[in-house]
């Protein structure tokens, strides 16, 4: 024992030379690969399906004449509207409701979660006919009824998107500095907190808008012809143009949503110091 504590012992030495295997990834290839094939086999089927003429050419007839069908316009001005009033209710109601949720109610999140995912178990035409029973008349003869129908179906999206962008900040060191500051409640909501959530009200905002432009059921049961009703007639008269209209919103959505995830990224990427903190909280000493 005394040759072992002369001779300066430090205990097992690690081993050298030996290599560490790493798993395969061989397997992670293949789930992307078929991930791949299930989403993009049907699209092409589609693309296919739109520009193969009856005489076997290609040609982009299909696309080209979308904007000229009886409706089409009228349909798409309809959901637009629709879409912008759902997105613009949405926002009102839930973004003040979540930040005092967060700032005074912590414990009932998961309980105003759990109302909020309703939704999603209730059929939609189950809260149609709830709603055509109870709805006045003069509200059953516009069609921003179906508006504050789809604020009811977008607050599981809509929810979920602004409760993760606030618990994503420091919300109550912003408020408290915002508030020491001299600003108001107002002012703090719209040039403190707003701007540091900006992520998930855009998140929110897409899911909502989403939403409006593919809800079929409850268009077609108040009997108002918004985009997707508009899709599924035309369908019976000129299923290549149906066809071309649906992949070209399914486009137009998947760029908008490339968009928002690149604009996410950048702003990522800002370095973030203490200064900063003290520049936003400051904003609301000008209110």
């Amino acid at each position: 024992m005394a040759a072992v504590m002369t001779s300066g012992y430090a205990g097992p030495q690690p081993v050298t030379g030996t290599r560490v295997r790493s798993r395969p990834a061989y397997w992670r290839a293949i789930v992307l690969l078929l991930a791949a094939g299930y989403f993009l086999l049907p699209l092409y089927a589609a693309v296919r399906f739109t520009i193969r003429a009856t005489d076997g050419h290609t040609t982009a007839a299909a696309y080209g004449g979308i904007t000229h069908q009886p409706g089409f316009t009228e349909a798409l001005s309809l959901s637009l509207r629709l879409a912008a009033v759902t997105v613009a209710i949405t926002l009102v109601l839930l973004v003040p409701t979540v930040v005092y949720l967060h700032l005074r109610l912590p414990k009932l999140r998961r309980i105003v979660e759990a109302i909020c995912l309703l939704p999603i178990v209730i059929p939609p035409v189950v809260l149609i006919v709830g709603v055509l029973a109870v709805a006045p008349m003069r509200l059953k003869a516009t069609p921003y009824l179906l508006a504050l129908e789809y604020v009811v179906l977008a607050l599981p999206f809509a929810y979920r998107s602004l409760d993760a962008g606030l618990a994503a900040i420091d919300l109550r060191t912003l408020v408290d500095a915002a508030r020491s500051l001299g600003s108001g409640w107002v002012s703090t909501l719209l040039r403190v907190v707003l701007p540091n959530m900006r992520s998930a009200v855009m998140s929110a905002t897409v899911l909502t808008a989403a939403l409006v432009l593919g809800e079929f059921t409850l268009a077609s049961l108040d009997q108002y012809q918004t985009f997707p009703v508009w899709v599924v007639a035309f369908d019976q008269d000129d299923a290549r143009v149906s066809v071309a209209v649906s992949l070209l919103a399914l486009v137009l959505t998947w760029a908008f949503l490339l968009l928002l995830s690149a604009l996410d990224v950048r702003r990522a990427r800002r370095v973030k110091t203490p200064a900063d903190l003290g520049e936003t909280a400051a904003m609301g000493e000008t209110a």
